[in-house]
């Protein structure tokens, strides 16, 4: 304990060490640097829609000199989506590599992953359905000339996951089959082995520029939403903005159902630990994370969480590094209670395929999405376009994100650490019975 509450002491030592030198390099900076992007967003938020109220009566000039500014911006989220999509699921498959070394460890891990994104959308889906997310306004989708494609069946949705051609997808942006094309290449890179090491390391630098490169999109984030918010705003009045509250009470019920009966069960039934002593133990990952909106952030103090609830080092090595990358619980419910949000408010009927292509979209993509905030806004992006929504309402939640970012960060590093105690309870209870049949 002792030894414990000195490298505390030390931890909080440096952390103030290093909030003094954040705060004094701030101080040098000119006054506009030192605002935050998130709150440049509300400021362009909370302009637009004056400037939408003021042009009521002239909506043409919004929709003829500031629209276009939000044009260039979707432009650019378009643009940036495909090869982000691309290296970032290719850069994580390669990861995977260790797969081999740690045999049983990495596959129970992403099963676990993938089963609770699966159920965390599910539930953003079900919960944004049955408390009718979207309700109270309606905007007409021809106005933003979108015409909805006849839909497929379930079974061409299905069939059409695969694509017949490697350019085509890409040109389409057809989200699904881009996925699968970076999860095929991915394993096609790790089976070649050191022959495959420069293409290898090609991919990871590629993933770091297209980060950097979403990172400089997003910058203009404020310029956007105010080029889409304020033509909406003139054309329609206040009325659009009215959902918003909804939308981050629905997304904050569901990520709070998800939390207590999908890690609070699978704690129980699997480790066998108290989901009261889990929480407890978890808690400064996501308090933390709350406040961070960052799962790779949370990453260290994750790590001390799980080795205090007893997670062997080999375990929490692996799985919540692993986590921070392609477990994305939070994220999930947020794209799922949006895209319902969305369609809703522009009168569009989401069919069950349709609903089905969101699960597996946001399943599918939760590999490729990385831990830094903002990012949820390029996945939404993606999210909309495997259904045909369109992307123009990404605008509406945008003013918003930052609340619904910390909520489902949190989530995010919840499900890393539920997933640390879990496979390393099922590891102790193989080691167990190892041990039983050579004794």
């Amino acid at each position: 304990m002792s030894e414990l509450k000195e490298l505390v002491e030390e931890a909080e030592s440096d952390i103030k060490e290093v909030a003094q030198e954040i705060a004094q390099e701030n101080a040098k900076k000119p006054w506009y640097k030192r605002i935050s992007l998130t709150t440049w967003i509300f400021i362009a938020l909370g302009l637009g829609v004056v400037v939408g109220l003021l042009l009521q009566g002239a909506p043409e000039i919004a929709e003829t000199y500031i629209k276009p500014v939000g044009t260039i911006f979707l432009n650019l989220i378009k643009m940036i989506v495909v090869p982000l999509v691309i290296f970032s699921m290719m850069a994580g498959v390669i990861s995977l590599r260790d797969i081999k070394q740690i045999g049983a460890i990495g596959g129970k891990t992403i099963v676990y992953y993938l089963l609770t994104t699966a159920c965390a959308i599910t539930i953003g889906l079900v919960i944004a359905n049955v408390l009718n997310v979207g309700g109270g306004y309606n905007l007409p989708a021809e106005e933003l000339a979108y015409e909805p494609a006849e839909q497929p069946t379930l079974i061409d949705t299905l069939v059409a996951i695969f694509p017949s051609n490697f350019v085509q997808p890409m040109a389409d942006a057809t989200m699904l089959q881009i996925i699968v094309i970076a999860l095929f290449f991915g394993f096609g890179i790790i089976a070649a082995g050191q022959k495959a090491k420069p293409v290898a390391d090609l991919v990871n630098a590629m993933s770091e520029v297209c980060i950097k490169v979403m990172h400089g999109i997003i910058c203009f984030a404020p310029f956007g939403v105010f080029g889409l918010i304020a033509p909406v705003i003139a054309s329609n009045g206040p009325d659009i903005l009215l959902p918003l509250l909804r939308l981050i009470v629905v997304a904050y019920v569901a990520m709070i159902l998800h939390v207590v009966v999908v890690y609070s069960g699978l704690v129980k039934v699997i480790a066998g630990m108290n989901p009261l002593t889990f929480f407890k133990g978890e808690l400064p990952a996501f308090t933390f994370a709350f406040a961070s909106a960052s799962s790779v952030g949370a990453l260290p103090i994750n790590i001390e969480c799980s080795q205090n609830m007893g997670v062997k080092k080999e375990i929490f090595s692996f799985v919540l590094p692993l986590g921070a990358t392609i477990n994305m619980d939070g994220t999930s419910i947020y794209q799922g209670v949006c895209a319902i949000f969305i369609a809703q408010v522009f009168g569009i009927d989401l069919t069950i395929g349709q609903q089905v292509t969101i699960v597996l979209t946001a399943v599918l993509a939760s590999i490729g999405t990385a831990g830094v905030p903002g990012s949820g806004m390029i996945m939404l992006a993606m999210v909309l376009q495997s259904v045909g929504l369109p992307v123009e309402g990404i605008a509406l939640v945008a003013g918003v994100d930052r609340i619904l970012d910390m909520m489902r960060t949190a989530v995010n590093v919840t499900g890393d650490g539920s997933a640390a105690v879990c496979v390393n309870a099922m590891e102790e209870r193989k080691a167990q019975k190892r041990a039983q049949k050579v004794a």
